[in-house]
């Protein structure tokens, strides 16, 4: 009975964090945290995994020296027999007992302390038939896990699958809801600023020819000018926020965006450009944000953009033969446009290239995996 409430205990107090959270990694994180605290149990950490096989170390709690070295680079890379048993659908409960490969190798290779940790309990993240991940437990010189706890490392394996699941849905929610809400405003831009800005472009130009003063004229003819410098703008910030073509590819809304900003751009294509749609969006605003920049700075129209598709990643660059800038790798990205292209590029776990010379262009490539 005691054995049974304190089980329940630990599920309730488990129940309760996970329902506060909205952060994925955050979330578990914390219950990682709790978990290890509540079983008695002294090291963990939680991979999730994509439909692909690829696995990512999202939280993990006092990993021994061997593992946690260089950054925990023995977590993130290389495969496991945990993970592969995960992929080749061989894992679908708690298991009791496999022998870590990871740290069979780190023993191997001398890398370091391993705190007497030799195995690991592994246990599906499931929540009704989708998988997310594994959880995986263990304790220095801990070789057996009961029955019991097996059976608890399960029950909590569920509760952590329904979290992600959750939290998985708010976020596409989310993102929905700030989709539905650009093409709100981008109409609402449309259909009354920039019918504005037209109408005053077009009453200048009247007043321009029904002036006989020259002062006049000239008054009427920097108001035109301004009204569309101003309907420019407005375009572009309604393709920021609606990007025309964008469902028929990346390549074709970067190309419809370049001619509408008047620049003429030489692309190519490899690879079938089928991508996520995080990736996609992610593309999409840099590439925006790179050719604006070579617009406003770069003192030519003629752009090249390049992007290739494989089955690990893509690769996108954009390129101009303009009158480029002074950079220099080892200091800080010179502008909030720039530093923004690498952020976007980071979240997705990219890699943000940034080339260029006085008089000889300017060059960004951004790789990101999918």
């Amino acid at each position: 009975m005691e054995s049974r409430y304190e089980e329940n205990s630990i599920l309730k107090e488990i129940a309760e964090l996970l329902n506060e959270g909205t952060d994925l990694k955050r979330v578990l994180s914390e219950v990682l945290k709790k978990l290890l605290h509540l079983t008695g149990l002294k090291t963990g950490w939680i991979f999730l995994i994509d439909e692909k096989g690829a696995h990512q170390l999202a939280a993990k709690e006092a990993l021994p020296d061997a593992l946690a070295i260089h950054n925990n680079r023995r977590m993130c890379k290389g495969d496991c027999w945990c993970v592969n048993r995960y992929n080749n659908g061989k894992l679908n409960k708690a298991t009791n007992i496999i022998e870590c490969q990871r740290i069979e190798n780190a023993i191997l290779e001398k890398a370091g302390d391993t705190a007497g940790l030799t195995h690991h309990a592994t246990v599906p993240l499931r929540a009704g038939k989708e998988r997310f991940g594994l959880l995986n437990v263990g304790s220095p010189y801990k070789t057996h896990f009961q029955k019991d706890e097996l059976a608890l490392l399960e029950a909590v394996a569920f509760q952590i699958g329904t979290a992600i699941k959750r939290i998985k849905l708010t976020q596409r929610e989310q993102e929905m809801a700030l989709i539905s809400e650009r093409n709100r405003l981008a109409r609402d831009l449309h259909d009354s600023v920039n019918q504005l800005l037209f109408s005053l472009s077009l009453t200048a130009r009247a007043g321009m020819e029904m002036s006989e003063a020259a002062d006049v004229k000239q008054t009427f003819s920097y108001i035109k000018d301004l009204a569309q410098d101003a309907l420019g703008e407005m375009r572009a910030l309604i393709w920021q926020l609606k990007p025309n073509g964008l469902e028929n590819g990346i390549v074709s809304a970067l190309t419809g965006y370049a001619e509408m900003m008047g620049l003429t751009i030489d692309t190519k294509v490899s690879g079938i450009l089928s991508l996520p749609g995080k990736v996609e969006e992610a593309l999409w605003r840099i590439g925006q944000e790179a050719l604006g920049n070579c617009k406003k700075h770069s003192q030519t129209t003629q752009i090249s953009l390049f992007i290739k598709v494989s089955k690990e990643n893509v690769t996108m660059k954009v390129e101009d033969q303009g009158c480029g800038f002074f950079y220099d790798e080892k200091h800080e990205i010179p502008s909030f446009g720039l530093k923004n292209m690498k952020a976007r590029t980071e979240a997705l776990n990219g890699i943000f290239q940034l080339k260029s010379e006085p008089g000889k262009g300017t060059k960004i490539q951004i790789n990101i995996p999918i």
